[in-house]
């Protein structure tokens, strides 16, 4: 008589002694000797860079502060190693209507004036401290700007986290407007999502006490899964900003990879959804942006609370 196996048993086929058999999936995975294995294959231990170890304060006079100003020249003024975390998300060279910035660089200019900044990013960002970038290609120019940017860090010594796919549910686009119709001959894939790319500087871990931690069990249990479904920013026009990332995907990350009392920076903060976060969930901020007119949105959003 055959056996049934139901379809949720977790099981796969495997080959034993000649002979085509179920095998537990778990079993199968189980590897030995994985510390050893690890150290052969030289992972990023051997790709990380060995940074500084000691961590300084931000000074007072840049804590809990937005800057109209350009990022280059305000993240040059600060020590090293002095921010937990940087979440930002840059210009994304669309061409959209950015107050004071040219959306439509070529992308060599583009990706320079970015890796200078990430530089000083690189340079202020804590031992064990993370930086975290949303972006996503430009698919029309066939740049993939995630990609970039992610060997780039990655050449710069950095370990790499992660990547988590952010899930905007935009499904508005019409499929005929680029590429070909019914062909192989160049059809033009559509995206509903956008990445969060990961890095982690001299170590995965990071320091922080117990009493800070503000994630409950819940909230880690499903926010590790690392596609998270959240609808994009609603209220763009209120604040007059043409890329917004909305105030859940800043308290994921936020609560997930940083405590409180961390220091927070946006070097790109545009209308503030960063420094606004930072602020309910008891974060320190720091917020830069070349537009006056931006950072005075961000100001009020502040005041409103």
């Amino acid at each position: 008589m055959n056996t049934i196996i139901p379809h949720t048993a977790k099981k796969s086929f495997g080959l034993r002694n000649g002979q085509l058999l179920f095998e537990d999936f778990n079993i199968e995975r189980k590897v030995k000797n994985r510390k050893a294995k690890e150290k052969k294959r030289l992972g990023y231990q051997f790709f990380a860079q060995k940074f500084n170890k000691q961590n300084n304060p931000l000074p007072i006079a840049y804590q809990n502060k937005i800057i109209a100003d350009d990022s280059l020249k305000i993240l040059k003024q600060l020590p090293d190693n002095c921010i937990d975390l940087i979440f930002t998300s840059p210009p994304y060279n669309f061409g959209l209507a950015y107050e004071q910035h040219n959306d439509t660089a070529t992308w060599d200019a583009y990706f320079n004036m970015l890796y200078e900044i990430f530089d000083e990013c690189i340079r202020v960002l804590k031992y064990g401290g993370r930086i975290i970038i949303n972006i996503q290609p430009l698919f029309s120019d066939y740049i993939p700007a995630h990609h970039l940017i992610s060997n780039y860090f990655f050449n710069k010594g950095l370990i790499w986290k992660g990547e988590i796919l952010w899930e905007k549910n935009n499904y508005n686009c019409k499929y005929t407007a680029w590429g070909s119709w019914k062909s192989p001959s160049s059809p033009y894939l559509k995206y509903t999502w956008e990445f969060l790319e990961i890095f982690c500087k001299g170590d995965l871990k990071k320091q922080g006490k117990s009493s800070n931690i503000d994630i409950n069990d819940e909230e880690f249990k499903s926010w590790v899964n690392a596609k998270w479904s959240i609808a994009p920013e609603r209220d763009m026009k209120k604040y007059g900003h043409p890329a917004m990332f909305p105030q859940k995907l800043v308290e994921r990350v936020l609560k997930l990879f940083s405590f409180k009392d961390d220091i927070v920076l946006d070097p790109f903060n545009g209308v503030g959804t960063t420094t606004l976060v930072s602020h309910l969930l008891h974060r320190k901020y720091l917020g830069i942006d070349i537009s006056k007119k931006y950072c005075r949105a961000a100001e009020k959003r502040l005041h409103s609370q």
